[in-house]
């Protein structure tokens, strides 16, 4: 039995999902920009798609723009922010937990002259928001923070945050990079004071290659797209309108039972981690309960490199990730892990299993007793 335990990277597709898809590339497949017909049927979709997104964040249509994905979403959100605003002040806050692709935007920005504070977590992977406003300043244009932590799962005070920021100061923007949050915690934009954020279509059971990015429309943003002036001209390029299809179906089918299968994964989520628990030398790592997302789980094992039990595990076809995928194959320690204060010995040997709405008890089960079976045998070949 194949048991795929690694949904933080990616999820498998909804059958209607991959139905509405190959619709839109072999029926309906007509530039949403072309004024016949076949153009006009592809732009309806996208409007469709839009005004289903929108609702789920209580948000304006028009405040949605479709991209490839939650990479381009937050440099999208990032660095059209700072070209925007810089001359009101070069100061950016954000923490050491963040995705690469907030992460990276945060080191080129550093290169082009702005002043980055990081705000450093407890061990749970929580910031403190005392620490928050104390950083915010006159010239702080940007604060970016993550709804769920990639790695660990755990969760953000987002809402707090967005109070703090704009009491602090009002002309303070403030970014979420909610990839692992959006369809798995009710996230609300505008109540919250959150400006922009970031979502990804294949975290939610959508296709790969679409996400969008939700802009207050009193947000000052520079493209960092330029061409045909598709969407308003905040995204050139013609829109993906297979992907954009999918997604909404993906959101619309996560949305309808959406409070039924967080419950569920909580639940899966918690018995894993008391099994676990009970495996000598074997911790878990992030926020406890309800602070932390329903379906990710950080697993150090003492002695077994992350590797190792990832391909022994793979051998039994059960499928997880040492640490985040998009970084897997680097050979650098993990930014979130050493963040929390993890002991240097465990930084090389913490996996992440991840759950989703098709994850069974049973799955959870045998990945449980593989688990038993294989760690005590691996330390035995461990050179000491």
């Amino acid at each position: 039995m194949e048991i795929y335990l690694d949904n933080s990277a990616t999820t498998k597709c909804f059958d209607e999902v991959a139905q509405v898809v190959s619709r839109m590339m072999t029926v309906d497949y007509g530039n949403p920009s072309s004024m016949h017909l076949k153009g006009i049927k592809a732009e309806q979709y996208i409007k469709q798609a839009t005004e289903t997104i929108a609702k789920t964040l209580k948000v304006n249509e028009k405040e949605i723009f479709y991209t490839s994905g939650g990479t381009e979403s937050d440099n999208m959100a990032i660095i059209g922010t700072a070209m925007a605003n810089y001359r009101a002040g070069k100061h950016i806050v954000t923490t050491p937990m963040e995705h690469p692709a907030v992460g990276q935007c945060m080191k080129y920005l550093e290169k082009e002259g702005f002043e980055i504070t990081y705000l450093q977590p407890d061990a749970t992977g929580c910031i403190s928001l005392e620490d928050l406003e104390n950083s915010i300043r006159k010239d702080t244009i940007l604060v970016s923070i993550m709804a769920v932590n990639n790695e660990i799962g755990t969760i953000q005070p987002i809402e707090q945050a967005g109070e703090i920021i704009k009491r602090k100061n009002p002309n303070t923007l403030f970014h979420v990079d909610a990839v692992q949050g959006y369809g798995k915690m009710e996230i609300y934009p505008r109540k919250w004071k959150i400006d922009m954020l970031a979502v990804s279509g294949h975290k939610i059971h959508g296709p790969k290659g679409v996400g969008f990015l939700y802009i207050n429309e009193k947000v000052k943003i520079k493209p960092i797209i330029l061409g045909g002036g598709q969407q308003k001209n905040m995204r050139s390029g013609t829109e993906n309108v297979p992907g954009i299809a999918g997604l909404a179906k993906a959101v619309e089918l996560v949305y309808a039972n959406m409070e039924c299968d967080i419950n569920k994964m909580y639940c899966l989520r918690d018995y894993f981690i008391g099994q676990v628990d009970k495996i000598e030398g074997v911790s878990v790592n992030g926020a406890s309960g309800r602070k932390a997302a329903p379906h990710v789980v950080s697993v150090s094992v003492d002695g077994v490199r992350a590797e190792v039990l990832l391909h022994a595990l793979e051998d039994k076809e059960i499928y997880i990730s040492a640490g985040s995928a998009c970084s897997s194959h680097k050979p650098m320690p993990s930014a979130t892990l050493q963040a929390i204060g993890l002991p240097k010995e465990l930084l090389g040997s913490t996996v992440r299993f991840s759950f989703s709405v098709f994850t069974t008890k049973e799955e959870v089960d045998c990945a449980i007793n593989a688990l038993k079976e294989i760690i005590p045998m691996l330390r035995k070949f461990v050179r000491r």
